[in-house]
């Protein structure tokens, strides 16, 4: 008897379904690349409970007289002073976030009287290594001088001060501005502000490797009177 083979059959009117074959796969792909965002460099204004209405409009005035000194002086002597200390704050954290230190600069100096009274050593210290590196130095010496001022004024210096003190001659000597960091010295030592140990090393390392040897010499002998128990009026006339 002959051998019968079954297929199966195809019920009538259904055909076999024939799928589309997947795209052929490149043996070098190549990565696409999507980008969004703005397109231009401009940094959006940070807006909420960031900045008031006040402190963009300032921020925005201010940037527009970018390249114009005067213009900036206006801007900083009129639209930033009527600004409420968290306003101004605000706004110094926009233009620091902006990259735009110089113009930070000058409204952190123009508003030192605001900071000085209950400083933040911590924003002392990144601002004024900052405007050493954009050659602000009489700026700095004003902020340094008031900042000092202000302390006198109070309870005087404390240990924390000179600690926080501390941070401020390093970002400068880490800025390479020895001379800032000699007439800082000497602006203490006008000031009634005496170092602590550390403080002392501090400057007399960072100054001597900064090429002022002078400077140095003269903190130097001063950390020799204060390790000898010499008298604040001696220390201080040195």
């Amino acid at each position: 008897m002959a051998a019968c083979s079954l297929k199966p059959s195809t019920p009538f009117g259904l055909r076999p379904l024939h799928l589309p074959r997947p795209f052929p796969r490149s043996s070098n792909p190549t990565p696409s690349s999507i980008s969004c965002g703005r397109r231009d460099h401009r940094w959006p204004l940070l807006r909420g409970r960031t900045l008031s209405a006040e402190a963009i409009l300032a921020v925005q005035a201010l940037k527009r007289a970018l390249d114009d000194d005067s213009k900036v002086e206006h801007v900083v002597s009129t639209a930033f002073a009527r600004l409420l200390k968290p306003d101004l704050v605000a706004a110094l954290a926009e233009l620091r976030r902006q990259g735009q230190w110089r113009l930070a600069g000058k409204v952190f100096v123009a508003a030192r009287k605001e900071f000085s009274s209950n400083p933040d050593y911590s924003l002392y210290a990144e601002m004024v290594a900052t405007m050493a590196r954009n050659g602000m130095r009489e700026e700095i010496s004003l902020l340094v001088s008031d900042l000092l001022a202000e302390r006198e004024k109070g309870d005087g210096f404390s240990a924390d001060d000179i600690r926080a003190l501390a941070r401020v001659v390093k970002a400068l000597i880490g800025a390479g501005s020895g001379k800032v960091v000699k007439n800082m010295y000497r602006e203490m030592k006008r000031r009634n502000c005496v170092p602590n140990e550390f403080l002392f090393k501090d400057l007399i390392r960072g100054l001597r490797g900064l090429g002022e040897g002078d400077a140095a010499d003269e903190v130097e002998r001063d950390f020799e009177v204060w390790s000898n128990g010499g008298s604040r009026s001696e220390l201080l006339r040195g």
